[in-house]
């Protein structure tokens, strides 16, 4: 038999090491695409390895090109890092390999969901009566809540999509705040609802939709609101149109993917009030709650439809009253509750809210030195999002780079009222005011290195 325990504890002090690197390692990768290709490439050995070698070779050879953004100073996407429970968890889980698609399959793990998944509509305020299916993330979060929503809504007009398909189907209305997020528009293209029949509402200067551009809802309409714009980290005003969808049975669907976190923390969840009428909601937990990849939650008001439209039936499958393979679209994926468990275990309701009033004092002392050093900060810092730049285009993208060669801190560029910027997301149990302040460091330095240089050293506009 195969020495595992040998193979797995050198591993884990592998990645121990790796662990213990996060924070002086240079935060962006210094391996190209090209040089991993190098690394990993070649033709494909005829007679197999020794497993010791493989997991050395894989640790050394991936190294340099290995982002830290497990670690305390990447800034670029709302990216958690992993808690240590979360990453133990989320190993034992690996080994047990179980497949929480039903109980028979897997008693432990299907209870564990069950349990996640009810202290996950507690911790957020959701309805008691609601139900959460674990998908990767929220792009698939999306995907099922609408799925759910089309059901509701043609099953309501005596069409039953998942016998019929869109065949002959009545058609069928989505509102969007102007703002949503890509992956909403990818599942509506994905469901047959389309990307261009959507019905966009004017969003305000933070992202936000407007409630007095909002058209007329109806019990055929599906509205997708928003809790943290992917920009801004702005909040849809969801008591002001949450009670109008309810009065015309339109179904609500809030994308929260990492916004929704904040009605874990009594000093933030002002930002959601009215949330809790909808009829789903999407989340994820390797953002906000820093559990490992992948890790997404759907939770839907409505156990029934979400089954009706999610159920799946095969002879060799055994029938039970509660199965996870009947909330989400995979029959097998791995179990992704275990960690999520772990970490709800080790904080508490107590410790997410810290976590995410932490994260939220971060942002806010990362944005008041970014004004000092002569940045523009263009949105309210609500949450944990930033979004600035400093003198042209081309300057605001120069000191990018700098940090990032730097290796200081990494954060990623967007764009904001049309025009280029930098945005900052704060989302890491690791991060420290230590760390925020190194990085106004690291950003003040390369501020004052490039106003040294001549202008004609700075890089020039393509087009």
């Amino acid at each position: 038999m195969p020495d595992h325990r040998a193979l797995l504890h050198h591993t884990a002090d592998l990645a121990a090491d790796f662990m213990d690197t996060l924070e002086t390692r240079p935060v962006g990768a210094i391996a190209t695409r090209d040089d991993m290709l190098e690394a990993f490439g070649g033709p494909l050995p005829a007679r197999g390895e020794a497993p010791g070698e493989i997991v050395e070779h894989l640790a050394r050879a991936a190294d340099p090109g290995i982002v830290a953004s497990a670690g305390p100073r990447y800034f670029g996407f709302v990216i958690g890092g992993s808690l240590p429970s979360a990453v133990a968890a989320d190993w034992l889980a690996t080994a047990w390999d179980q497949a929480p698609g039903a109980v028979t399959v897997s008693p432990a793990t299907t209870r564990i969901e069950a349990v996640a998944g009810r202290w996950m509509t507690e911790i957020l305020g959701l309805p008691s009566e609601a139900v959460t299916a674990f998908v990767t993330g929220a792009s698939v979060g999306n995907l099922v809540g609408l799925a759910a929503a089309r059901r509701h809504l043609l099953l309501r007009a005596g069409h039953d999509v998942e016998k019929h398909g869109l065949f002959g189907a009545p058609p069928l209305r989505v509102v969007v705040g102007a703002e949503g997020h890509s992956t909403l528009f990818k599942a509506l293209a994905i469901l047959g609802l389309g990307r261009e029949r959507v019905e966009l509402v004017e969003a305000d200067a933070q992202g936000r939709i407007r409630p007095d551009r909002l058209p007329r809802l109806d019990d055929r309409t599906i509205l997708c609101l928003q809790a943290g714009n992917v920009n801004s980290g702005a909040f849809d005003p969801f008591a002001d149109i949450v009670p109008i969808a309810r009065a015309a049975s339109a179904w609500t669907h809030v994308d929260g993917a990492f916004g929704l976190w904040a009605a874990a923390s009594p000093r933030h969840a002002h930002l959601l009030v009215g949330v809790d009428g909808a009829d789903s909601w999407v989340t994820d937990g390797h953002k906000w709650l820093n559990v490992p990849y992948d890790c997404g939650m759907l939770i839907c008001r409505h156990p029934a439809t979400l089954r009706g439209a999610m159920a799946i039936e095969a002879a060799y499958l055994p029938e039970e009253a509660v199965a996870p393979k009947d909330l989400g679209p995979e029959l097998s994926r791995r179990a992704r509750a275990v960690p999520v468990w772990a970490v709800l275990r080790t904080l508490g309701r107590q410790g997410v809210a810290e976590l995410v009033d932490r994260c939220c004092a971060h942002a806010r002392r990362l944005a008041g030195g970014l004004e000092t050093i002569g940045f523009t900060v263009h949105n309210q810092v609500v949450l944990n999002q930033i979004v600035a730049t400093i003198g042209s285009t081309d300057f605001t993208d120069s000191v990018r780079r700098r940090v990032e060669a730097d290796g200081i801190a990494w954060f990623g560029p967007t764009h904001w009222a049309g025009r280029p910027a930098l945005r900052f997301s704060v989302s890491s149990w690791a991060t420290t005011a230590e760390d925020i302040d190194a990085t106004l460091d690291a950003v003040a330095r390369a501020v004052a290195a490039l106003r040294a240089e001549p202008a004609s050293a700075l890089p020039v506009a393509a087009g």
